[in-house]
């Protein structure tokens, strides 16, 4: 995806979230976040934007620490999420993509204002997610390439790094399948962090699966990040792994 489609969906979606937000109310419990409330959801989200931010804007090229949020309620709170996004946004939309700053995934785009401008569209999506379970309506619809892409940086980054609990004491394959996009990744799981190899529905590297998710790419984004349950038809083989990614996995 090009960055300014990444940067058209923070926009979008961080203002869907605010509103979903408000008509929910910030003392709204968030059924996919289990201890948050829509308080803690835009504070968490809205750090997660100024800290965004900070790298790009700043050109900070080493990790800084999380900026807490104030404990601000009901429309002082939406405020400060709203402002914080607004910025990030424009400092998305006016940094050159050839800027150098920080970035924390082993599979991040080699422009550091691509991979910001990627994180912040899944980071705010996702949450976009937990403000509609909280107000008790069905996910919005996700774009099919995009949610595709928020799988891949799911299994390829974050759960490629040392900090990804999904492992198992003997090595096992879980096999992703989008059905209406076509990509397939293999996942090597085992004592180490997981092994993702992008490759077609017979694995490229001739890995049997024990575990296959089939499903509409929006289904696997939204069950891969645990805002759906891992389960149902789309589910064949070892349904023991897929309780292990939905006990493990959480970012």
């Amino acid at each position: 995806m090009e960055i300014i489609s990444y940067v058209k969906t923070v926009a979008r979606e961080g203002e869907q979230l605010a509103d979903i937000a408000e008509r929910a109310g910030t003392d709204a419990q968030v059924p996919t976040c289990p201890q948050w409330r829509v308080a803690d959801l835009l504070r968490h989200t809205g750090s997660v934007h100024r800290w965004a931010t900070g790298y790009v804007a700043q050109g900070l090229t080493e990790r800084a620490p999380f900026p807490e949020a104030p404990e601000l309620v009901g429309a002082e709170l939406l405020a400060w999420f709203r402002e914080g996004h607004a910025t990030l946004v424009r400092t998305l939309s006016g940094t050159s993509a050839d800027a150098h700053c920080w970035t924390f995934l082993p599979t991040a785009p080699p422009s550091p204002l691509a991979f910001w401008a990627r994180r912040q569209a899944h980071e705010t999506t996702v949450h976009r997610m937990d403000a509609e379970a909280a107000l008790g309506v069905p996910f919005g619809a996700v774009d099919p390439g995009f949610a595709e892409d928020g799988v891949d940086e799911l299994l390829t980054g974050f759960h490629a790094r040392p900090q990804s609990r999904v492992r198992t004491a003997e090595p096992r394959v879980m096999r992703v399948r989008a059905s209406d996009t076509g990509a397939v990744w293999t996942v090597h799981l085992s004592p180490e962090p997981a092994r993702t190899v992008r490759g077609d529905a017979h694995g490229t590297d001739g890995a049997e699966a024990d575990c296959t998710l089939t499903g509409e790419a929006s289904w696997l984004y939204s069950a891969l990040w645990n805002r759906l349950p891992l389960t149902g038809p789309g589910v064949t083989g070892d349904a023991e792994l897929a309780r292990l990614w939905a006990d493990t996995a959480g970012i």
